[in-house]
Order: structure tokens, then sequence, then C-alpha cells
């Protein structure tokens, strides 16, 4: 069933399996880290707020270094995305405290063949 979000934007969020992984790592970081969840839940409220703030307006936020890539910020963590006629491919989901040549050579490797 399609959500409000989609009936207004005419865009389906969809996660890359890279963006869907870095989420979870940070996310279950942090749990071990806090031995609590507590920031984790507030990390993945506002991620989902942020989410559904781009899908009602995807050229809300700026374009990053990256091609026909926007970056929409959360603190100390990004959310980046593409934007198509029908959907919001949220790329990568990162820490801004890590190296940024990391990001670099994850959103190069995601558009390879077989990756």
């Amino acid at each position: 069933m399609a959500d409000k979000k989609n009936l207004l934007t005419g865009r389906q969020v969809i996660w890359t399996k890279t963006a869907a992984r870095q989420r979870r790592n940070i996310l279950q970081y942090w749990v071990k880290r806090n031995k609590s969840n507590t920031y984790s839940l507030k990390l993945l409220r506002l991620s989902n707020e942020k989410t559904k703030l781009i899908a009602k307006n995807p050229r809300l936020f700026r374009l990053s270094e990256h091609p026909d890539t926007h970056v929409a910020a959360m603190g100390h963590f990004s959310i980046y995305y593409k934007i198509t006629e029908k959907e919001i491919i949220i790329t990568a989901f990162w820490d801004n405290r890590q190296d940024p040549k990391k990001l670099l050579k994850q959103l190069k490797d995601q558009h390879k063949p077989n990756s």
C-alpha cells in the first residue's frame, strides 16, 4: 500500500543495500557502545523524519560533491541520495566523523556492475 508521501510526490524511497547496511551498522554500534538502544532509536526516528522530508521535497537539500547526489545533513550524520523521476534512491547513510575517502570509494563501488 502506498503511503501519503508517495501519493504527494509520486516518488518511492529506496534504500540501497549499502545505505541500509551503513545505517544498521551505525545503530548497532551505538547500542553496543551505550549499552542501551535509546540513542539508536532517536537516530532512527531522526533519519526516518529526514527521509520523509526528502520524499516530500527532494531538491530541498544541496547537491554534494558526488555526481547527481544530494546530501541531507543530520548533525554528525548525513543521508546521500539521488533523484529519479519515480524514486528517491538513498545511496549512503554516513557518519561525518569518518574518512570521506571511504565514502567516495563506497559510492563509486555502487556503480560497478555486480556490486
